[in-house]
């Protein structure tokens, strides 16, 4: 059975306060109509996210915040301190301990972290969109890779397809 992972970069941070600690920095404006626009692409998602795995800074959060109404069901959400700042490598060990009758998860982390696991991870897809991922991961971009071989453990490095790649200035 496929599974989908969807990995978002939490949408644009405000850096208005220069004394808040970086975990503490919450959504700018910008951001809050950037994570609305996301919520709206992600309402339309075929297969819905049973489990959210969310950093535990405030901007990721903020990001959970909006999209959450959004989501059909009600995925179990976990939000993880290990998520802040993690690396690509971080991020893939943790997918990997996700249960294997989990159909898909949506991650919401930061960058390089989460560009990084989207490209390791895209072995096959649309060559426009794969190229997109290529050039950046920019605030509040989400990607979307179907996992079709294994599960959850066996996730590898060019073991999905991208089959989807949105940044929220193209969701009008």
């Amino acid at each position: 059975m496929t599974k989908i992972l969807y990995l978002l970069r939490h949408a644009k941070s405000s850096w208005d306060d220069v004394g808040l600690a970086d975990r503490d920095r919450p959504l700018a404006p910008r951001g809050r109509k950037a994570a609305r626009r996301i919520a709206e692409h992600l309402a339309g998602a075929e297969v819905p996210p049973a489990l959210v795995l969310c950093s535990s800074a405030v901007r990721t959060r903020q990001t959970l915040d909006a999209i959450l109404p959004s989501l059909a069901g009600e995925p179990e959400v976990l939000v993880e301190d290990g998520l802040y700042g993690a690396l690509a490598d971080s991020l893939l060990a943790r997918l990997r301990a996700v249960p294997a009758g989990v159909p898909s998860v949506l991650l919401i982390g930061h960058n390089p972290g989460i560009g990084d696991l989207a490209l390791e991870l895209a072995g096959r897809g649309d060559t426009a969109a794969l190229q997109r991922l290529r050039e950046g991961y920019p605030t509040g971009a989400l990607a979307t890779l179907a996992i079709e071989d294994g599960g959850w453990a066996e996730l590898a490095d060019g073991g999905a397809e991208l089959t989807d790649y949105v940044v929220p200035r193209e969701l009008g």
